[in-house]
């Protein structure tokens, strides 16, 4: 297969090294690649742009090697330039990540991570959103890779047009790790605001480090992640009314 790979933690993160050495580390009986491994990211970080991209000026690509680019824009822009500029087709499959920390219930709208594998579904490429549902600073991304490597073929089975597949597991060697279909669980965040006047003018507001409450549920991603095992969802990527259907078509005022 040719595999797109693209994160939102940027070109030289961890993760996406990790996936790049288990993907083309898979070989068949006679020891050929499986699969065709092209790399587009962020030249830097972009945690939390969610769906956003680069419009009324350039992104920038930079080549960094055979298959390999940088791009100055989203993780979104990285999917869109990939297709229509560097490999001029689809991919057969785009993968996102593996995140550095976790993408769960809400943190889903904000993602970049999430964003990129939405932008593949959304143009009909078959998508996985990966990320390494755990806060600290050297994580182990075996685990998830093992079972990304060992279950790819049937992964690919479960996605669905207008889908993209969501899946968090935690920072871990072991190579045992169960996964379980749940559904996003609900945050709520408490966000918390630093502000200083500058000399220029301007009022400079930093987003800090706040606090997150979530709603218990015992099928949520939330609560399987804390078990232990990987999570996975299939989020729908097309925006649903949630108004009654039996109003459809009929005045409001």
């Amino acid at each position: 297969m040719r595999i797109l790979l693209t994160n939102d933690d940027g070109i030289q993160s961890d993760g996406i090294f990790a996936l790049i050495d288990t993907i083309t580390a898979m070989k068949d009986a006679n020891g050929k690649s499986l699969h065709q491994v092209w790399v587009v990211a962020p030249e830097h970080e972009r945690s939390g742009v969610s769906h956003a991209m680069t419009l009324k000026k350039p992104a920038k690509l930079r080549r960094l090697g055979d298959f390999r680019y940088s791009c100055s824009g989203t993780p979104v822009d990285c999917i869109i330039i990939a297709g229509l500029a560097i490999l001029h087709e689809k991919p057969d499959l785009v993968i996102s990540g593996i995140n550095r920390g976790p993408n769960l219930g809400t943190d889903i709208i904000y993602s970049g991570t999430c964003g990129a594998a939405r932008q593949a579904a959304l143009q009909g490429i078959p998508a996985i959103a990966v990320s390494c549902a755990a806060y600290c600073d050297n994580l182990e991304y075996e685990g998830l890779t093992s079972f990304l490597s060992g279950n790819l073929e049937e992964l690919i089975a479960l996605w669905k047009p207008d889908s993209f597949i969501n899946i968090n597991g935690p920072s871990t060697k072991s190579r045992d790790l169960k996964a379980v279909w749940t559904v996003p669980g609900k945050n709520k965040y408490i966000d918390n605001l630093k502000c200083f006047d500058g000399l220029d003018g301007y009022t400079y507001c930093f987003l800090t480090e706040g606090g997150e409450e979530r709603t218990p549920d015992n099928l949520s991603d939330h609560h399987v992640i804390s078990q232990g095992h990987i999570a996975i969802s299939l989020i729908e990527v097309h925006p649903r009314a949630f108004h009654e259907s039996s109003l459809n078509g009929k005045f409001v005022f």
